[in-house]
């Protein structure tokens, strides 16, 4: 697999991410499911927006390693939250995720009015190898 990142700036770097990702020679493309802070047994979480975006991450990893990929394969990362103002402050945690895997991905941040049941942030990615 072959990939070529697309910045014509420079301030996305600081926040985690690329303009646009090219990809070339690729094996398989996994398409994830929004992956929220769901547990184990099916129930959504209540917690704070912090703790469901950790919930959220390792849901996300636990799916793309299950599939036989790695999260450094991630081009592509929506993320969805119910609250901008809530989300932000925990945008470090996401930054941290991604440099410690050497994701390039280009994201966008969407807010919506409501998710599912309790949910405050839901995390989709495209993956590839």
């Amino acid at each position: 697999m072959e990939k070529r990142l697309i910045n014509p700036w420079q301030w996305q770097d600081a926040r985690g991410y690329v303009q646009a990702v090219e990809v070339k020679n690729v094996s398989g493309t996994l398409y994830c499911a929004g992956q929220a802070a769901v547990l184990p047994d099916g129930t959504s979480s209540d917690a704070d927006m912090a703790t469901q975006l950790q919930l959220a991450i390792g849901n996300l990893e636990q799916v793309i390693e299950e599939a036989g990929y790695e999260p450094a394969g991630i081009v592509r990362l929506t993320v969805y939250t119910t609250s901008h103002e809530e989300f932000l402050p925990c945008f470090p945690q996401l930054i941290e995720w991604v440099t410690r895997h050497g994701i390039k991905q280009a994201t966008t941040l969407l807010e919506v009015k409501s998710l599912y049941e309790t949910l405050k942030v839901e995390l989709e990615a495209t993956v590839v190898k």
